[in-house]
């Protein structure tokens, strides 16, 4: 294996965590959108079609019906959140591979990098879970006719005069069924891709930006192919009324297999898919450039 790079710097990886956080949503966003409203779509009447054929039908009706801002539905929520929630997903992922470190050199293998990326989605679930609740709500608001919701904040309000801070935090559980194995997926993935990508005698901090690109959207679609079940599920109950779903995600499981089949649960595959390459390569290259920089303009930082 190359060479990883070492030590971790909880404020450079904030700051360039945060950064490519703010890359991958401003270029994933519009499909993650899709994703939610293809997931989320009332089951049809018998006899009607259903609300949305697919993900370009989906994507035509939201683009011409609400224009290019309907595509941007929600971003608020994760835009707010995205800089601390990347900043310790990616110091989470440090921190795991240095609690299995024995000396400050060592090579960690590639089960340890993927545990080292479970216990980055651990982390970030306290942020992710109010903000994926939030996000939902708001992208499919639109869909249903409906604007119960001003905005992020209104939203936030409204759903802790309801329910408390249960309410804000509903799916949490499903957040972290998701984001912890798909963490573990996606950092192991980046180091292998990387690992491999790296020229004979070379670092992997000089990897080329094509070859992290790379790297980094292939990263996502391995991660992805981990948690969109979950992630169907997750979507389902955070966006049910209060009480539709007394037990939790075993009931919407139950529901979702019952009535549409096992296939329910890659609902948004497609827009999924088409959105992780890019939207991860971003992420990860805006997390390298931002991480250089720091580097030169603080290297003792």
């Amino acid at each position: 294996m190359a060479e990883q790079p070492q030590p971790i710097s909880p404020l450079k990886n904030f700051f360039a965590g945060g950064f490519g956080g703010v890359c991958l949503v401003f270029v994933g966003h519009p499909l993650d959108t899709i994703k939610v409203r293809l997931q989320t779509q009332p089951k049809p009447q018998p006899g009607q079609p259903p609300l949305y054929s697919g993900t370009f039908d989906c994507f035509r009706k939201t683009l011409v019906g609400e224009g290019i801002r309907g595509l941007y539905r929600g971003m608020a929520a994760p835009i707010v959140g995205v800089t601390p929630m990347f900043a310790v997903c990616f110091f989470g992922f440090g921190l795991g591979k240095r609690l299995q470190q024995r000396k400050p050199d060592d090579v960690l293998t590639y089960p340890q990098l993927f545990a080292a990326g479970m216990l980055s989605g651990v982390f970030t679930t306290v942020i992710m879970a109010p903000g994926e609740r939030i996000k939902c709500l708001l992208q499919i608001q639109a869909a249903t006719g409906e604007t119960k919701y001003s905005g992020s904040l209104d939203c936030a309000k409204q759903l802790y005069r309801e329910a408390g801070i249960r309410g804000v935090y509903k799916g949490t559980v499903l957040t972290l069924m998701r984001d912890v194995p798909a963490s573990g997926m996606y950092f192991m993935t980046y180091e292998w891709l990387k690992n491999i990508l790296t020229p004979e005698g070379k670092s992997v901090s000089d990897l080329s930006a094509p070859r992290i690109l790379f790297a980094g959207g292939l990263a996502g679609i391995f991660n992805w192919a981990v948690a969109i079940p979950p992630d169907v599920l997750k979507s389902r109950f955070q966006t049910a009324p209060a009480g539709k779903y007394p037990n939790g995600f075993r009931d919407v499981l139950r529901e979702l297999i019952r009535e549409e089949g096992v296939a329910s649960l890659y609902k948004g595959f497609t827009a999924v898919m088409i959105r992780a390459f890019p939207a991860n390569a971003a992420c990860f290259l805006g997390f390298e450039v931002a991480m250089k920089f720091l580097n030169w303009i603080a290297p003792s930082l």
